[in-house]
């Protein structure tokens, strides 16, 4: 069964727009902080998708979808049913309606051609742009990469700090000599007289 055989020309673009448009939405929606690798991917989607259909239109050459408007495809007249003479025209017949049917086929890639093109176009179009959106995504994706490098190397040096003073304090406990708390000395407090009351 062929999906894309109920859709004319026009639906056909239309359908590859509706297809990246909800892919780029989606994508969106789950990778909220990676927008510039959502429009990436949208555009490489753009570009297969057109690719896609443009095969389809060469696979399906004699489909009338390609055609231009008013064109119909050439027709023999049959000899065979020439009076008299048309049984000795059979093979006559038959390389006529092979030429006419090498002419149709011929007519048919001529107009199925330009179309398929015509996705390629567009698929070229989306891989042209693709190529600096890919510079930016790979130069944003190094800067964030060397941040994170960064923040790890802060984190370790860090923990090695942490992991020293924690010997430190371990050899202190050790010695005895562990720091303690001042305990706030209590003062006598003098019982109160009924002239305070």
């Amino acid at each position: 069964m062929d999906p894309l055989g109920t859709l004319s020309r026009e639906n056909l673009t239309i359908a590859i727009w509706v297809v990246v448009a909800i892919f780029a939405v989606a994508m969106g929606i789950w990778r909220r902080k990676q927008l510039q690798w959502v429009l990436l991917s949208s555009v490489l989607l753009f570009a297969v998708l057109n690719v896609g259909v443009g095969i389809y239109v060469l696979s399906n050459v004699g489909d009338s979808r390609w055609a231009a408007e008013g064109s119909v495809p050439l027709q023999a007249p049959s000899l065979t049913e020439t009076p008299i003479v048309g049984q000795y025209l059979d093979p006559l017949d038959s390389a006529i309606q092979s030429m006419v049917g090498g002419v149709n086929s011929f007519l048919a890639f001529n107009q199925a051609l330009p179309v398929s093109l015509d996705y390629f176009a567009k698929s070229g179009w989306a891989l042209l742009i693709a190529v600096p959106l890919l510079i930016i995504v790979a130069a944003m994706s190094y800067t964030a990469a060397r941040r994170r490098k960064r923040e790890l190397s802060d984190y370790r040096a860090t923990v090695d700090q942490l992991k020293i003073d924690l010997e430190q304090i371990k050899q202190q406990i050790a010695a005895g000599n562990a720091p303690r708390a001042e305990e706030p000395e209590s003062a006598p407090r003098s019982p109160m007289s009924h002239r305070d009351i």
